[in-house]
């Protein structure tokens, strides 16, 4: 047979004593009252990174942050960086520094059509396949600077 709970009807304190059921008090106060205080010990013991800073965040102006262009926006603003001297004619083909438009890496969004050579620092493997199968190609900053030096010999 199920015994009844006891509802304290007609109990002052329900059981908990005189002062015990008064508040917080028996608790050492709500949530995370005195942790610098009576709490303290607990804190260190189960919390030790609990106070103080950690780290710092770095200014966006100065975390790096990688400048890129798509190969359908770079077909786009082809004439854009004739006119600003960053593409030129060089021997029959169209030969775009990306390094002097400021532009860190080349991703593969987009289509092109045009035969274009590209000088730029990094550029997605999606780039490059879809450079090559459109007739140019890709040429990082080591190898155009060995073929600056060749031009400039003969």
């Amino acid at each position: 047979m199920v015994s009844r709970t006891s509802k304290f009807r007609g109990s002052r304190t329900h059981g908990r004593g005189k002062k015990a059921g008064r508040g917080a008090g028996l608790r050492g106060g709500r949530g995370g009252a005195g942790l610098h205080k009576h709490k303290y010990i607990s804190i260190v013991k189960y919390d030790p990174d609990h106070f103080g800073q950690k780290g710092f965040k770095r200014p966006q102006s100065v975390v790096a942050q990688n400048i890129t262009i798509n190969l359908s926006e770079l077909e786009q603003n082809l004439d854009r960086f004739k006119t600003m001297g960053i593409a030129e004619m060089r021997s029959e083909r169209m030969v775009v520094d990306l390094e002097k438009a400021g532009i860190d890496k080349l991703l593969g969004s987009g289509k092109i059509s045009t035969q274009v050579d590209v000088i730029v620092g990094d550029a997605s493997s999606r780039a490059k396949e879809k450079l090559e199968s459109a007739g140019g190609k890709l040429i990082s900053e080591e190898a155009a600077g060995a073929e600056e030096k060749t031009e400039d010999t003969q």
